[in-house]
């Protein structure tokens, strides 16, 4: 029996929109939601990083494309990038601490897009999504990155738990598959 669902795919695939689309729909219906998404920040037509953006609105940086080499206080770096850690906690922290304490006695939806290797320089964001996983009141949303490289502990971890349940997203499949998550989730709430 599934707790929580997660997608995976490549990037760009659509995990994002799809996980946003669930969201929609599930709050249309009355369904308490919290969580988190990430969107691309474009200038130029050019990718210039990532935001953290709560369903609440609130919204911050999660990275950005380094102008200077000179790495003077430690830097996260995901190619690219640099991941503004202090702004990715601040935002997402609060949520998953809260949703682990919600007094109702229906599940709430905790949406985490995504867990990936930017995410995961966060040691207290990996502990969050551990306890926030072994609740019994929350259903997580979340996406992972399909594997390649060298393994995320926390991403297998979640890929191999027997309460997860993962849809593959493809380019074939994303513009069917929103019905099929949708009621998973919603068997994962019974």
């Amino acid at each position: 029996m599934s707790k929580h669902v997660f997608l995976t795919g490549p990037p760009g695939v659509g995990k994002t929109t799809l996980i946003q689309k669930v969201t929609q729909a599930l709050k249309s219906s009355g369904v308490p939601t919290d969580g988190f998404y990430t969107q691309e920040v474009r200038e130029g037509g050019r990718r210039t990083g990532f935001d953290v953006v709560t369903l609440s609105g609130n919204r911050g940086p999660l990275s950005r494309i380094s102008s200077d080499s000179s790495a003077s206080r430690r830097e996260y770096r995901v190619g690219q990038y640099v991941v503004d850690l202090v702004s990715f906690e601040q935002l997402v922290l609060p949520i998953l601490r809260n949703v682990n304490h919600g007094g109702d006695r229906e599940k709430r939806i905790c949406v985490i897009d995504e867990i990936g290797k930017m995410e995961l320089f966060s040691q207290a964001f990996i502990q969050a999504v551990r306890q926030t996983l072994a609740g019994s009141g929350t259903v997580v949303l979340g996406t992972i990155p399909i594997p390649k490289g060298k393994p995320l502990d926390l991403v297998e971890e979640i890929r191999n738990r027997k309460d997860v349940k993962v849809f593959n997203v493809s380019k074939e499949n994303r513009n069917s598959i929103l019905q099929d998550i949708l009621a998973a989730v919603e068997s994962c709430r019974k």
